[in-house]
């Protein structure tokens, strides 16, 4: 990676000025407040990062040179060239961690998200399956200390879930849970099993970045919203209103249907809250596709069909095939904690393969 140049480092440190002074102006419009403080939240990490870089920078310079002086006390030249050998380790370092800042970041990356778990091949198993990876996201936010609300669920008859839906909310959410998208598969040999033979079953995984009313605007005229008596497992009856929402996007097809909930009027707001997800994340994969042709991350498209990673009970390992990451630690993957060694790597990994291609013009 080639250094950044010194033109760039001072026009980030001159925008950084000219957002406090705009702040600091007379007769300031309340929501205009509002937006430079949030630019200059953004711009005062990074030009915090140029403003280190610029110094090292100098320092090596003065110091290489009063090494270089002939007319200097040979005590004084070696203490500068051994000072310059410090900052020329340090310098690489804060040129990395100020690229890292000015890379193109997703708009989406600090967003709350949408998680959906849903059985895959495998029937029964399947189902348990995708109750472990659900209950390893909810142990995995609690560590973070982000909020886990389930927002729909549908059990299998054997426990697990044929598919659930739950919300996410915290800082950064998104950027650390992007990359689990796609299909998990798991080995392991099942309770049923009485022969011992391991049978592989997957799930599938998909997070989406949390919209809000103001991203995506929802004609009520495209929506066919039917309600009906809600049911539970085997035809059971849940209640004995008609309190189960079921709303149709007619443009799009999409359709989410919600009964968790006794009223009617919160299974509305719930599907609603989905459907704006779905349909936020539709429009994203739509402008991605159209600026991106060219470029595909190592980490893999989050495509929902694409195998990303492999459970192997019998052997307590777990294998990212994206970053041909194996860890022998299931358990702790599983128990939730674990999980921050796989979203790190694969988080590592991105940010490696975009600095590769960093314009640093």
């Amino acid at each position: 990676m080639t250094g950044i140049s010194l033109d760039r480092i001072v026009s980030i440190e001159t925008k950084k000025h000219d957002i406090a002074e705009a702040m600091a102006a007379p007769y300031l419009a309340p929501e205009e407040f509002v937006r430079l403080s949030k630019e200059y939240a953004q711009v005062e990490p990074v030009a915090a990062a140029a403003r280190e870089v610029r110094r090292l920078r100098a320092e090596l310079e003065v110091l290489t040179g009063l090494a270089a002086d002939a007319s200097a006390e040979a005590e004084l030249k070696e203490m500068a060239a051994i000072e310059a050998e410090d900052i020329r380790h340090k310098l690489p370092m804060a040129e990395r961690a100020l690229a890292l800042k000015l890379l193109p970041r997703d708009s989406a990356d600090e967003r709350a998200a949408m998680l959906e778990v849903r059985a895959g091949t495998g029937g029964d198993e399947a189902a348990l399956f995708a109750g472990d990876l659900l209950r390893m996201y909810q142990r995995f936010a609690e560590e973070c200390g982000w909020k886990f609300e389930l927002i729909s669920a549908s059990p299998s008859d054997v426990g697990g879930y044929k598919e659930a839906v739950a919300s996410i909310n915290g800082t950064g959410v998104f950027a650390r849970l992007k990359f689990e998208s796609g299909v998990h598969r798991v080995q392991r040999v099942p309770a049923t099993e009485s022969g011992g033979r391991i049978h592989t079953s997957a799930a599938t995984v998909a997070v989406l970045p949390e919209a809000e009313e103001v991203d995506v605007h929802i004609n009520d005229g495209d929506l066919r919203i039917d309600v009906y008596r809600s049911s539970g497992p085997g035809g059971q009856s849940v209640n004995t209103t008609d309190s189960a929402v079921r709303i149709t996007h007619l443009p799009s097809g999409l359709v989410v249907i919600q009964q968790d909930e006794k009223s009617q009027h919160k299974n509305k707001a719930k599907a609603l809250k989905v459907l704006r997800t779905r349909l936020f994340e539709l429009e994203r994969s739509r402008l991605a596709n159209e600026r991106a042709g060219a470029r595909k991350s190592m980490v893999g498209s989050g495509d929902r069909s694409e195998r990303i990673r492999t459970y192997n009970f019998p052997q307590g390992r777990v294998t990212d095939h994206r970053i041909n990451l194996t860890l022998h630690k299931l358990d702790a993957i599983l128990e939730g904690p674990g999980l921050a060694e796989l979203t790190d790597a694969l988080i590592a990994e991105d940010e490696a393969e975009r600095l590769s291609g960093l314009d640093d013009a």
